[in-house]
């Protein structure tokens, strides 16, 4: 019931799913609408479509692997991920071609600029880009959009499915009000804040001055004396980052989980977990520094072929 409570919430405030970013050695997630945000900016270069539906969910919730690090509430547990998608077309060229060209997009920026293991990307054509812009150009000032780009609510997509470019766009979240120094949590947040790649701590869960969140002892000074054959005490903690522009999500997340331990470990011994979740990517035009390469990934490196083509018998036909 818990869960479900706050996956509601979730869903109200715009989050969407808590996604898996990596693979469950990563202990790292990122909100559906930081992720779907990312994917409608990579769409907004195809020229002649506009996405109206993104969804993101796992691809088969049965076959999905256990973290090896305490999930946020709620978080989907990671595996393969089925990006499901809507869009309008130009009847000036071939459906199928369209659908290609913004599949492989979509892959790309899922995999290249996130981090998201696809196993399919679905697309469904719902109308023709002529008939909507006719319809943009016949709605009154302040009128509500076409088919499939309201500015609230939900559909059957879920909490992003639905929702128009411009509305998603609109719910960044804030930067987090800064912690003490004299805190464990402070001392965290400064070590994750250095990372490269971090553009600021922003967390969307638990209010905004507590990007950082640890459980269980949080130093030597605040638990009592272990006797000398009792086992180290486990901590866990919780960090909630935005990710600048030029840097892959799940890169950036691993070195904040590595930060984040090294940082806790240096306050007292013991068994040490991170979880990293990502809420918000920053595009280049927003950034507050100029676009950096991202490292290389050192678990492979970018197939420009295997991105324009999904390897996956679940990447469907359209369905116009």
């Amino acid at each position: 019931m818990a869960d479900a409570l706050a996956q509601a919430v979730r869903q109200q405030l715009g989050l969407g799913r808590l996604l898996p970013l990596g693979t469950e050695h990563d202990g790292a997630w990122v909100t559906e609408h930081a992720a779907t945000a990312v994917l409608r900016a990579a769409a907004e270069e195809v020229p002649e479509v506009r996405v109206t539906a993104l969804h993101i969910d796992l691809l088969a919730p049965d076959q999905a692997a256990e973290p090896t690090v305490p999930a946020p509430p709620t978080a989907l547990r990671p595996g393969p991920l089925r990006v499901a998608g809507e869009f309008l077309a130009a009847a000036e060229q071939p459906l199928p071609t369209s659908a290609e060209r913004l599949r492989a997009t979509l892959y790309a920026a899922a995999t290249d600029r996130l981090g998201l293991v696809v196993g399919a990307v679905d697309l469904q054509v719902t109308g023709l880009l002529d008939e909507a812009r006719a319809a943009d150009a016949a709605q009154p000032p302040g009128g509500a959009g076409p088919a499939g780009e309201a500015s609230g609510g939900a559909g059957p997509a879920g909490a992003e499915g639905r929702l128009g470019p411009r509305a998603a766009a609109e719910r960044v979240p804030a930067t987090a009000r800064p912690i003490s120094d004299a805190t464990v949590e402070g001392r965290v947040a400064g070590a994750v804040a250095a990372v490269p790649g971090v553009a600021r701590l922003a967390p969307a869960l638990g209010g905004l001055t507590r990007p950082v969140r640890i459980e269980g002892p949080r130093a030597a000074a605040e638990a009592e004396a272990p006797a000398a054959t009792a086992p180290a005490p486990a901590r866990h903690a919780q960090v909630q980052v935005a990710v600048a522009a030029g840097h892959r999500a799940v890169e950036v997340a691993r070195a904040v989980c590595e930060r984040a331990r090294a940082a806790l470990l240096a306050e007292a011994p013991g068994t040490v977990t991170v979880a990293v979740l990502v809420t918000a990517v920053d595009a280049a035009d927003t950034a507050d520094t100029a676009t950096r390469e991202r490292p290389e990934d050192v678990r492979g490196t970018r197939n420009p072929e295997r991105a324009a083509h999904p390897e996956s018998p679940e990447s469907t036909a359209d369905r116009a």
